[in-house]
């Protein structure tokens, strides 16, 4: 028996003991996933990462969405905005009920939003001008702002890295710190609590009660209908093992294919292998600005000097073709494109003028503490290879490593690195969440309620409100200029270049919306 027809048996054998585990025979019309992580966060306000906001877009509805071009559009609601730009009024549409049978009032959008604005980077600024926000009745909420504040509907209405999504008020009550015990949303899928196994994987069902807005589905907006009676998420740790469960028919889609594995799919009409969307992801290094070294600027100067980005890229992907190197923190090919700063990143590094300024700075051997991942797919080359550009520059590197769960819990920790803290670790963002300054969480610089790392930079604060206050577009591009350098002489983080892994799925999965994030609803599975 060959290694490839093992794997594959136990593919299979893992989705066979997961379906009995799970409490019964697999429905008629079930897709099972391959995502890109395990799930085990599933409070969408306290976390960032990819898969618990994944997992919020099955069972939680929004306000208003981004369609497929980026106009926002009604989804909850809908809503209008005053003359003056500072008073915007959303009415619910009707039928929306919550999983428990609950009808979805005022007062839940009042809740959820209130908690989502503790937590997210655009939000925070937003309550920054709320005069208030109150629930006239059951289905209108007004919004009243202090001073205008432009990008109100696009920050409201964003995909991504916190969408404000609606939850009853007993569990958007929950303080923005703590996680939420109970899982129940409006939205097209529920999610079944007794069947969810950390490691293991979670379930989905269709939501009955669920009443889709008339509108053709267009990105994240419009009819979100459901044509599955089931989805399933296992989790594979092993990228052959995953793709021999593709290429089997035990599963049905692998979120994030890795790149050195395409090559056992060519030839397979089974399989597609395609790229979700246009722009990939921007990956990168942040620091923890509380501890030592990277409290001290010039340090984290002397890491930015160390590295390259090639290398990491190339490690990460296998392939050019799925790889850019850009030193843009709004990325390359968009309007506020700028490089300022990140010119040996792109290049080869500068790994002596690195030790210099290390030298400089009095770097003493304390140890970076370099936080590994070691499951996922896109996210495990990078720390192995910036800790030997670190060390080559003089760093003494302490990489610890983890799977990547682990990892988004303890990054949250503001504990010394020596008490189970952390000094670095390796992140991806969809470009769509970095491409300007009101949204992008790696530039927030609210110190310990900034985004994980912490740093408290009123500089970038006042740039961002500049952004804001723009008037045109050339003057939002002068201050997103600004903006650039600003991160680039601070290290507000690294920027390690662009890349766009594709996902596979067996060619029985059809209509499966191309967005950046992987959403379940307006996809068909027909018959083998």
């Amino acid at each position: 028996m060959t290694h490839s027809k093992t794997l594959s048996m136990k593919a299979g054998l893992f989705a066979s003991v997961f379906a009995l585990a799970a409490g019964g025979a697999l429905a008629e019309t079930t897709v099972t996933a391959v995502m890109h992580s395990d799930l085990r966060v599933l409070d969408p306000v306290i976390t960032t990462a990819h898969i618990t906001r994944d997992h919020a877009y099955m069972i939680y509805d929004v306000l208003v969405a981004e369609d497929e071009t980026g106009k926002i559009q009604p989804q909850m609601a809908d809503v209008t905005a005053s003359d003056d730009g500072l008073t915007y009024t959303f009415t619910l549409r009707d039928g929306l009920k919550f999983h428990d049978g609950a009808p979805v009032t005022g007062a839940d959008v009042v809740a959820s939003l209130q908690r989502w604005g503790k937590r997210d980077t655009g939000g925070q600024m937003i309550m920054d001008v709320t005069a208030s926000l109150e629930a006239k009745d059951d289905k209108t909420v007004v919004w009243a702002l202090s001073a205008p504040f432009g990008p109100f509907l696009e920050t409201v209405g964003k995909q991504s890295a916190l969408p404000p999504f609606i939850m009853p008020a007993r569990i958007a009550q929950t303080p923005a710190d703590q996680a939420i015990q109970e899982h129940i949303g409006s939205g097209p899928f529920k999610f079944v609590t007794e069947e969810f196994q950390p490691g293991v994987g979670a379930t989905y069902v269709k939501n009955e009660e669920y009443v889709p807005r008339s509108e053709p589905a267009s990105g994240y907006a419009g009819g979100k209908v459901v044509n599955v009676d089931k989805v399933r998420w296992l989790t594979m740790p092993d990228s052959q093992t995953a793709v021999n469960a593709l290429q089997s028919g035990d599963i049905d889609l692998i979120e994030s294919m890795p790149v050195d594995l395409i090559p056992l799919l060519e030839g397979d009409d089974t399989v597609a292998v395609e790229k979700r969307a246009a722009f990939g992801f921007q990956t990168m290094g942040r620091m923890n600005f509380k501890h030592p070294p990277f409290d001290n600027p010039k340090i984290r100067q002397a890491a930015l000097l160390a590295m390259s980005q090639e290398p990491v890229l190339a490690a990460l992907t296998a392939s050019p073709e799925y790889y850019q190197v850009c030193g843009a923190i709004f990325g390359c090919g968009t309007r506020l494109e700028s490089t300022t700063g990140t010119e040996t990143l792109t290049a080869a590094g500068n790994p002596e003028a690195a030790k210099k300024l290390l030298e400089e700075a009095g770097y003493d051997g304390t140890p970076v503490v370099l936080m590994q991942p070691t499951e996922a797919p896109t996210l495990k080359a990078q720390p192995v290879v910036a800790a030997q550009q670190l060390r080559a520059a003089g760093f003494n590197v302490d990489m610890q490593p983890m799977d990547w769960q682990t990892l988004v819990t303890r990054r949250a920790s503001m504990e010394a690195p020596a008490n189970g803290g952390w000094n670095m670790f390796f992140t991806n963002w969809q470009m769509s969440e970095v491409a300007n300054p009101v949204i992008s969480v790696m530039l927030n610089g609210r110190g310990d309620t900034a985004w994980f790392g912490w740093p408290d930079d009123p500089k970038i604060e006042e740039l961002r409100k500049e952004f804001i206050a723009a008037a045109t577009p050339e003057a939002q591009k002068a201050a997103a200029d600004k903006i650039q350098a600003h991160a680039m002489e601070t290290v507000s983080y690294v920027p390690l270049g662009e890349y766009n892994f594709p996902q596979a799925r067996r060619t029985v999965l059809t209509d499966m919306a191309p967005t950046p994030v992987p959403v379940f609803w307006g996809l068909k599975k027909s018959e083998e």
